[in-house]
């Protein structure tokens, strides 16, 4: 994901956002996001709200969008640099909501949540890292990867069986023939054909 919202969370009657450090038994040790990072104990009366967890009302009434997606959509569009602030005019904030997330629930998202989205973003965008998704190139090594291992294999077994059979060995796989050798039957089988065919000749 572009920002790691997983340990950061909004803490109820205390301003700004915080990370989560670890729990105690009074409560959760928290740190608060900003360039102090001041640390101090949230009581168990606290309620705390993860932001991974928190998501944002769509149209469609049982669909809504991640607030990790929604400040995804923030920053490709006005990557660090957000001009508008949780004071800006009511009209800007309704026009900048509807530039990010045209399909939004005009009725069930307030302007007090979209003034809390505004500020929280400005909170995150400058103390933690935008990490850029590299799925599709991981896929595309995956794929290239997977089709180049079986054109290997086809030129091996196209050379000579000896090949072949010195190919599947490196790679940890046992031919059949093998297989019977190392079951206590090496050359058994193969040797009475080649006894009789001396016994003839003789004779």
């Amino acid at each position: 994901m572009p920002y790691d919202l997983k340990e950061i969370a909004a803490i109820s009657g205390m301003p700004g956002l915080y990370r989560l450090v670890k729990p105690t038994r009074a409560g959760v040790i928290i740190e608060a996001l900003d360039a102090k990072g001041t640390r101090s104990v949230a009581s168990a009366r606290n309620k705390v709200s993860l932001l991974q967890e928190i998501s944002m009302y769509t149209q469609d009434y049982d669909q809504t969008v991640p607030l990790s997606e929604v400040f995804d959509r923030i920053y490709q569009k006005h990557g660090t640099g957000l001009a508008l602030t949780n004071k800006s005019d009511d009209r800007d904030l309704s026009e900048f909501m509807s530039g990010i997330m045209p399909d939004y629930d005009r009725e069930r998202v307030y302007m007090s949540d979209i003034k809390k989205l505004v500020q929280w973003y400005h909170v995150v965008s400058k103390n933690l890292e935008y990490q850029a998704p590299a799925a599709d190139e991981d896929t595309a090594e995956e794929a290239t990867a997977s089709e180049e291992k079986p054109k290997a294999k086809k030129k091996a077994t196209k050379k000579d069986e000896a090949g072949a059979d010195e190919a599947l060995s490196t790679a940890g796989i046992i031919p059949a023939a093998e297989e019977t050798n190392a079951a206590g039957n090496p050359e058994a089988g193969e040797a009475k054909p080649a006894k009789k065919t001396a016994k003839k000749k003789a004779e």
